[in-house]
């Protein structure tokens, strides 16, 4: 079986990346090294995909774009990273990738901050409880991005946990808190809209859709 030291790949498809990923292990798909690429790749995808969301929910935008963008970056190099350390291939180069997939995904962690992203992971794994619990924390932050990426986690995961009274109670002070909301209609819009997107999201990545059911 032929050996080669791979270089850094850099803007290609998701696809693509996988598909090299598995090539260089040259082994069946079910190997160690196409279900490191495999892993790497939807981990990340899910983290850049739901920090995406975030941000755009956050800061402005339109919320399934900027998921689909985090996705893409976020699990091309976590493919690349998860095959090469299944394949045993040099670790300085898997090294240099993972650093890479990672300054990627800090991004969105330093925008709304460690404490509102991990609550926004949570919240896409069905977590309830530990979203509620970062989103908590989230909005005890003297930054006010921060505190506000908090109170729309603390929304959310009482709208998709069930309990639509909680969510809406909330609503009066993300009028007064998110520039973008002017009534609580808009809050209320706003909801559902992130809300489909992350039932997408979680369909995407071979989670349930609807956490209660």
């Amino acid at each position: 079986m032929s050996h080669f030291t791979p270089r850094p790949v850099a803007h290609l498809s998701l696809l693509i990346l996988l598909g090299f990923a598995l090539q260089i292990s040259g082994c069946a798909t079910d190997s160690y090294a196409a279900k490191g690429a495999e892993k790497g790749a939807t981990t990340g995808a899910l983290a850049g995909a739901v920090g995406g969301m975030a941000t755009a929910l956050i800061f402005g935008g339109n919320v399934g774009e900027a998921a689909a963008r985090g996705a893409v970056y976020g699990g091309a190099s976590g493919a690349v990273v998860g095959g090469m350390s299944g394949a045993n291939v040099d670790k300085q180069v898997a090294a240099q990738e993972q650093a890479e997939r990672d300054k990627k995904i800090a991004e969105f962690r330093d925008e709304i901050g460690a404490d509102a992203f991990n609550g926004f992971v949570a919240l896409a794994e069905c977590k309830h409880d530990i979203a509620i619990a970062n989103a908590r924390e989230a909005r005890k932050s003297r930054n006010r991005d921060h505190a506000l990426a908090g109170l729309w986690i603390e929304i959310l995961t009482e709208a998709d946990r069930k309990n639509p009274v909680a969510a809406s109670e909330l609503f009066p002070e993300l009028v007064s808190s998110d520039k973008q909301i002017k009534t609580v209609g808009d809050a209320e819009s706003r909801m559902d809209n992130a809300l489909l997107k992350l039932g997408e999201i979680r369909v995407e990545y071979d989670l349930p859709n609807d956490c209660t059911s």
